[in-house]
């Protein structure tokens, strides 16, 4: 959608896009990435995850900072699109496949309430340096709070 878009309308896509996937990332580093540290190897796991979360949250700062139409704009666009499909990848495989087999439904129905919640009052910004359940949850409330008045300002969700 964003490299299919021009202008404004391409800004818009990439705003939706940030919004999602600082929201999405939040919710994974407070409910799924502990329960993960659980399963074997999962802490390596969700190191690796992490480190992944936090690249993609660099970019995507240093991406706000470019010409949304620029030729640099779409090639580290392009890099953040193969690493986010990477990293959707490995948490697929490494992560879910592997909780939704070794925890019991209620677990996961409770896991899945929780992550609805979280993505409801996580920051819609990217915050490089905040993957932990501990660290979103000692800033992510006035990450929160700062990020929904910034949007509300500046009409950029």
């Amino acid at each position: 959608m964003v490299l299919a878009a021009k202008g404004q309308q391409r800004a818009e896509a990439f705003r939706q896009l940030r919004r999602t996937l600082a929201v999405h990332e939040t919710a994974e580093e407070e409910i799924v990435h502990p329960a993960a540290r659980s399963l074997p190897g999962g802490d390596a796991v969700v190191a690796a995850r992490l480190k992944e979360e936090n690249a993609a949250k660099t970019a995507l700062v240093e991406l706000e900072k470019l010409d949304i139409d620029s030729n640099e704009f779409t090639t580290k666009f392009r890099k953040l699109q193969t690493d986010v499909l990477a990293h959707a990848e490995s948490e697929e495989k490494l992560e879910f496949d592997q909780l939704s087999t070794r925890l019991d439904p209620p677990r996961l129905q409770r896991m899945q309430k929780a992550v609805a919640f979280a993505e409801s009052v996580a920051p819609t910004r990217p915050h490089p340096g905040v993957e932990s359940a501990t660290t979103n949850m000692l800033a992510g409330p006035f990450a929160s709070m700062v990020d929904r008045a910034r949007d509300a300002l500046s009409s950029k969700a």
